[in-house]
């Protein structure tokens, strides 16, 4: 396996920005999601990696080469795709075995390969069955196989999840983790689901409008989020926001809603706020560091619940709170309704605060 460097990467289509001065490190034998909304720019750095486009600036390095100019099939890389790109007239032996007879090996040393290949991802009992015969689970099994023939010193993944049922994208998640584990592969993933970069990945690069946001693990992007984009891509359901301004209260700094209550800060966080280049303030909280009230307690603010969704385990409520919708997570046994009137309490070492111009998070100086 390999480390894969990207240096200042960019591409242009015209004067639009498919990716912008895109850098990043992945390690030899890590695992890394490039994750955000459609037209991100996720895909489109996968494809600069593969060599399926052309780069408009910038380097790539894999291993110890730059390899910008090299052909896809000189970077020593294997690519599974959202619809496997199997061949159907072919059985499972020899779509695997396809890519080795293209490089010429010797029909023992493919077989070897082959049926190695199938035993790792265990498929040994399907390799005479055609595509159209195997499950989509089987089929992406496959899928896996004939990159891994290849002993690619880096595998690049496109959304190989998304055809498959809720059920088996579960099932495939732990498979394609098991088999990072197994081989120690160094493997960059593209996803539109943050919770399959949160559950599969070393490190996570969030991306939005061709833009690097953040790169660092999941835990630490879950919980240090840099921007308002990322805290509101980040976890299920997102990150409440509620937009807010500063104000003195008993000469106590406290964050002020139009519709007349306002929220006392700690020392900590009213350090945070006079770091903020205007007096707009925007307060992030996740759904479980939200205590929710029946009746008015001390420190809380006044809510009014939006709807009510019980999961079995957990139940999510949504409320309105100075024109935002916040989300609060609560047992199965509370008993909340629609436009019922409720009091919200932060927890003040829990919750997030952004600037609300630069939509930066705020760190006390």
């Amino acid at each position: 396996m390999a480390q894969v460097v990207l240096k200042d990467l960019v591409k242009t289509y015209g004067s639009i920005y498919a990716a912008k001065d895109v850098s990043l490190t992945v390690n030899d034998g890590e695992f890394v999601a490039l994750v955000g909304p459609s037209g991100c720019g996720k895909t489109t750095t996968l494809n600069l990696v593969a060599g399926l486009i052309p780069i408009t600036s910038g380097d790539i390095v894999i291993g110890d080469r730059v390899v910008n100019d090299l052909d896809p099939k000189d970077r020593d890389i294997a690519m599974v795709f959202q619809n496997y790109a199997l061949y159907p007239q072919k059985t499972v032996f020899q779509n695997l075995a396809f890519p080795l007879q293209m490089r010429k090996l010797g029909k023992s040393e493919i077989d070897t390969k082959v049926r190695e290949a199938a035993r790792v991802l265990d498929i040994t009992h399907l390799l005479e069955r055609k595509p159209r015969e195997l499950s989509g689970g089987q089929q992406q099994r496959v899928a896996l196989g004939r990159a891994l023939v290849r002993d690619p010193a880096v595998f690049l993944m496109d959304e190989p999840l998304s055809n498959l049922d809720a059920k088996l994208r579960v099932q495939m998640r732990s498979e394609i983790k098991r088999f990072h584990q197994d081989l120690n592969a160094t493997i960059i993933y593209v996803t539109h689901d943050q919770l399959e970069a949160v559950t599969m990945a070393d490190k996570m690069a969030v991306m939005n409008g061709g833009l690097l946001q953040q790169y660092d693990s999941p835990a630490n992007v879950f919980a240090n989020p840099v921007n308002m984009f990322v805290a509101s891509f980040i976890g299920s359901p997102a990150m409440s926001l509620v937009p807010l301004e500063v104000a003195s209260v008993d000469g106590a700094v406290a964050l002020s809603s139009a519709e007349g209550w306002s929220l006392p800060l700690s020392d900590a966080n009213a350090r945070k706020v006079a770091t903020a280049k205007s007096r707009k303030v925007v307060l992030g909280a996740r759904h479980s560091t939200i205590r929710l009230h029946k009746q008015q307690v001390p420190g809380a603010v006044p809510a009014r619940v939006y709807t009510v969704e019980p999961t079995g385990d957990i139940t999510f409520v949504q409320a309105f709170l100075a024109g935002a919708v916040v989300n609060i997570s609560l047992p199965p046994t509370a008993e909340v309704a629609p436009d019922d009137q409720v009091w919200l309490e932060f927890d003040q070492e829990r919750i997030h605060l952004f600037d609300g111009e630069t939509e930066m998070a705020l760190r006390a100086s």
